[in-house]
């Protein structure tokens, strides 16, 4: 058995990093586009304008009141099934992407844009408005008091909860092969499945471990370099 083992693992290694390859491509591709699409969010459920905030908080209120593997399923179903849509490969970064993982990247988009939204409109509405109020004395528009007065601040308070939904992001990356696209979990399971090993499933946790390890750090980085912004 040991000798089994020691055979397989070098073809296990390999089919895992292909597959924690996809996982590393969904996990990015959400941070770099969730993450300004947040912020934007964040503003229009603070508007003064109803006919913004209201439909921005009832989408917040439904993409936080579901499970995301649910949505995932609807995205991917529901336009087939009443509109005949399927979706495109497409072409992003040199690089073609098929029609379930765009799926699976624009679930993940909308359901992270939503939680980011909260962090930072939680982190923008702690600042006191004197802040603000200093800005104006000091002759700076709106935009470049928060610019240059808040944003920094907003950040240092934001770091914590932004660092937890980012390492939820990592293991939420897996929900992807609710729809077939192929990521780490789907090799290792099938390998239980063609091979009747079970160990790769375990082994899969390596991988998802040095990785939350390594962005433990780097955000603890960031906490200790910004912490000399008080307030």
């Amino acid at each position: 058995m040991y000798e089994k083992f020691i055979t397989d693992l070098p073809r296990v290694t390999m089919t895992l990093l292909d597959g924690f390859g996809t996982t590393l491509e969904i996990f990015f591709l959400t941070l770099i586009f969730a993450l300004p699409l947040g912020l934007i969010i964040s503003f229009g459920s603070m508007s003064k304008f109803k006919v913004i905030k209201w439909p921005i908080k009832m989408l917040i209120w439904i993409i936080r009141g579901t499970p995301l593997m649910l949505q995932i399923i609807a995205l991917f179903y529901v336009p087939g099934l009443l509109f005949g849509y399927q979706y495109p490969t497409m072409n992003l970064f040199g690089y073609a992407l098929s029609p379930r993982f765009v799926c699976v990247l624009t679930a993940f988009l909308i359901n992270y844009s939503c939680y980011f939204s909260e962090i930072f409109r939680g982190g923008i509405e702690s600042i006191p408005k004197g802040q603000y109020e200093a800005g104006q004395v000091l002759g700076l528009t709106k935009i470049q008091t928060f610019f240059k007065v808040v944003l920094m601040q907003v950040v240092k308070r934001i770091v914590p909860p932004m660092s937890n939904e980012i390492i939820t992001l990592v293991k939420d990356t897996s929900l992807a092969r609710v729809i077939s696209e192929v990521e780490l979990i789907w090799f290792a399971q099938e390998f239980a499945r063609t091979d009747g090993l079970i160990w790769p499933l375990f082994y899969s946790g390596v991988f998802y471990l040095v990785f939350c390890g390594i962005l433990t750090l780097i955000f603890g980085y960031i906490e200790k370099k910004l912490n000399y912004y008080r307030g």
